[in-house]
């Protein structure tokens, strides 16, 4: 037993005198291997997952001493009416929430450009035109823009004039025989093309239904990491009244006990890389369902919904962002529109 104690005592020692030694010899020897591990790591991260341009918090820098306005009154709400602020802290945006004078003075000297995703497939393409007009009058004034036209008809894609810095640009589509199976293939698409050229080209993204239009300001108070869009039927209802997809079955299900609001697929947005994971993550859903022969209530916006049951939005836009026409007149709490469904003749437009 005295034997085997003098071997381990000896075994031990010489351990300490190699490693003493290794370092005398090669300082560095420790931390250059784990370097090496470290970065190899880093490298096989990034080869699963593209680059993106990003704009960081720190990056919004408020000009001190060049503007003036009215200070906030911490003991007075901007918004009595109305929620303004959900229950995992992400602001709720609406018309006397926000200065744009202050968001236009951090965000405009970054010299963002912002991605409009516009699918007009069939029919659709008739309601381009006055989309785009409209949306040059009242979208993102002041900064970039490149308006994504996914079509089976682009020569068809009017040509207008644009404003400096904003652009469009023609994406192909293919042509479906039913309208459900074009919302259906749009999260594959809009991840295409982030991958292609989107990851490239912007910072913030934003899917926008083409039988839209722009009826006043739509700015930078918009942009955020993950946006969703309160659906201008649902937003004073219980969640029981949602229209969630009720099937377990599906990968878009949600139980009539969950829910914190029901979102509208027509309009939904944020940084290039949140809406490069919500597509994909989407679409994965799409072909698991589609795989087991079973489609969502609403397509897209089922699957949406519970993504952002799961993943929070860090910014919520009021139903001024998409009100619909056939509500007919907002009522009090809605004090600008700023952006609306049209009335139109889904028969006319759908090709089922």
């Amino acid at each position: 037993m005295d034997n085997l104690k003098r071997f381990l005592v000896f075994t031990l020692l010489l351990a300490v005198i190699v490693i003493g030694a290794l370092y005398i010899l090669e300082p560095d020897f420790g931390i250059s291997q784990m370097k090496v591990l470290t970065t190899e790591a880093v490298r096989l991260k990034d080869s699963d997952s593209p680059m993106f341009k990003t704009i960081k918090h720190d990056q919004l820098k408020y000009p001190v001493g060049q503007l003036h306005v009215p200070q906030p009154w911490a003991m007075k709400q901007s918004r009595s009416d109305v929620l303004t602020v959900t229950h995992w802290l992400a602001p709720i945006v609406w018309e006397g929430t926000f200065n744009t004078q202050v968001i236009n003075s951090m965000y405009q000297p970054l010299n963002i450009t912002v991605a409009a995703c516009i699918f007009a497939v069939g029919n659709y393409i008739r309601l381009l035109p006055p989309l785009l007009r409209s949306a040059e009058k009242h979208f993102m004034i002041g900064y970039r823009v490149n308006y994504y036209i996914f079509t089976d008809q682009p020569n068809k894609v009017p040509r207008l004039a644009l404003g400096s810095g904003r652009s469009i640009i023609v994406l192909p589509f293919p042509s479906f025989n039913r309208w459900q199976e074009i919302s259906l293939r749009r999260m594959e698409f809009i991840r295409k093309a982030i991958e292609d050229r989107i990851r490239h080209e912007a910072h913030y993204v934003f899917n926008i239904d083409s039988d839209t239009l722009f009826e006043n300001h739509f700015g930078a108070e918009a942009l955020g990491e993950l946006v969703g869009s309160l659906h201008p039927w649902f937003y004073y209802l219980t969640r029981n009244q949602f229209t969630n997809e009720r099937r377990p079955a599906s990968r878009a299900y949600v139980p009539d006990t969950e829910g914190d609001f029901y979102y509208i697929g027509a309009l939904y947005g944020g940084s290039v890389e949140a809406v490069y994971r919500l597509t994909k993550t989407i679409e994965q859903q799409l072909n698991i369902d589609k795989q087991n022969n079973i489609e969502a209530a609403w397509q897209e916006e089922s699957h949406l919904n519970l993504y952002f049951l799961e993943y929070k939005p860090t910014k919520v836009l009021s139903p001024e962002y998409v009100w619909d026409k056939l509500r007919g007149n907002p009522p009090e709490h809605i004090r600008v529109v700023r952006l609306a469904t049209i009335i139109k003749d889904k028969k006319a437009l759908r090709p089922n």
